[in-house]
């Protein structure tokens, strides 16, 4: 009778941890295949252009490969930093456009260049939109209107938004 028992044991052991061996496989595949897979359609349904997205070979790579070849080039004696600063960046809106993205892991990066696309971006009055979530000298340091979300970011919104009235800004401007 022992040895029955201990047979069950086994099985309900080995059942279990077969479970959620592939319960964990078919997370896995969710996070790194298919949901990056299904932003990929939306965003190009959308209009954007961008990157393939590749399981392990993201633009991280690729993002440290320019890096290092702006970096070994002389910097020129122009304004224009950007292609020095950030080349994948420059890199991408000169490929795909304004409105394009970009992969980082199984997240896609969007970059919108258009004004009147950011205009409507930043008065949506319900800031619900996640960013990206920065270490823990990011949140430190930079503590404003670009990293709030939500009921944070529309009260800075609020706050900040009679300092950009028109007038005002036409008085800077001259």
């Amino acid at each position: 009778m022992q040895y029955i028992f201990g047979s069950n044991q086994w099985s309900l052991f080995i059942g279990t941890f077969s479970f959620l061996l592939l319960w964990g496989a078919a997370r896995a595949i969710e996070w790194a295949w298919l949901r990056p897979r299904r932003l990929d359609r939306a965003l190009r349904k959308q209009g954007l252009r961008g990157t393939m997205y590749r399981v392990l070979a993201t633009d991280l790579r690729e993002n440290i490969r320019l890096n290092k070849e702006a970096c070994s080039m002389s910097m020129p004696l122009s304004h224009d930093i950007i292609p020095r600063v950030m080349p994948l960046l420059h890199r991408t809106i000169k490929q795909f456009g304004k409105q394009s993205f970009t992969w980082f892991g199984p997240k896609p990066i969007v970059t919108i260049m258009d004004p009147e696309l950011l205009r409507e971006v930043l008065s949506n009055k319900l800031g619900h939109f996640e960013k990206l979530k920065g270490g823990l000298m990011g949140r430190l340091l930079a503590n404003g209107l670009l990293t709030r979300d939500g009921e944070k970011w529309a009260k800075h919104r609020r706050i900040l938004n009679p300092a950009f009235n028109v007038e005002k800004l036409k008085v800077l401007s001259h």
